[in-house]
């Protein structure tokens, strides 16, 4: 499974050869280096970590240091596996940049969506509220309603839709096609929408 990591910058939209708009994501994708390199053997599993995103040395930890120096590379924000290794490099230090996909490509991309924060029952779970209805229920158009029953069972059902903490979330976005990749400039542009907002960090993997 061949992967990469990136950050979103955007959206924007292109016109194929029909003349219709095409909605895309653009994303800086890369240079990432190889800081590990897992074995069956070794560790259980095969896979290889890669790392993105140069950050200042100052702000990493000792057993970090160590290992960037270990595989020769600078400081680096984003460290992630991939796993199974196929199609990346397994030296240390090894470059892995943007070209390993083409255009045409199906991926698969996964980030954290937005977050979102507490949110009410209107907003997380898309009631439909009271709806100014009559009877003076005047401050009562986005409460939850009934959560429970009475006396049987006396207790609120596990899962019951309530207010609480919205987004943030891991998402993975399925069978995106690549619709073009810029080596010179680490871009690739993809189909269609992916989670996260504006500068954040994406995993892109080559569909199976």
């Amino acid at each position: 499974m061949s992967g990469i990591l990136g950050k979103k910058l955007g959206m924007t939209s292109i016109f194929n050869e029909s003349g219709e708009a095409i909605p895309c994501t653009i994303i800086e994708a890369g240079p990432c280096y190889v800081l590990q390199v897992r074995t069956k053997e070794r560790d259980g599993y095969d896979a290889v970590q890669l790392g993105f995103d140069e950050k200042p040395e100052r702000l990493v930890s000792k057993p970090m240091k160590g290992q960037f120096g270990h595989a020769k590379t600078k400081a680096l924000r984003l460290v992630r596996e991939f796993r199974p290794a196929n199609g990346l490099p397994s030296e240390l230090g090894a470059e892995v940049r943007v070209d390993i996909f083409s255009q045409g490509d199906v991926v698969d991309v996964r980030g954290r969506s937005k977050g979102r924060g507490f949110q009410g029952v209107v907003k997380r779970h898309h009631f439909g509220g009271v709806g100014m209805t009559t009877h003076g229920q005047s401050d009562r158009v986005r409460a939850p309603g009934s959560i429970g029953s009475s006396s049987f069972p006396s207790r609120v059902f596990k899962g019951m839709r309530m207010a609480g903490r919205m987004g943030f979330d891991n998402v993975t976005v399925k069978n995106l096609q690549v619709l073009k990749v810029i080596p010179e400039s680490n871009i690739l542009i993809i189909k269609g929408s992916i989670p996260g907002a504006i500068n954040g960090y994406v995993e892109i993997v080559k569909a199976n």
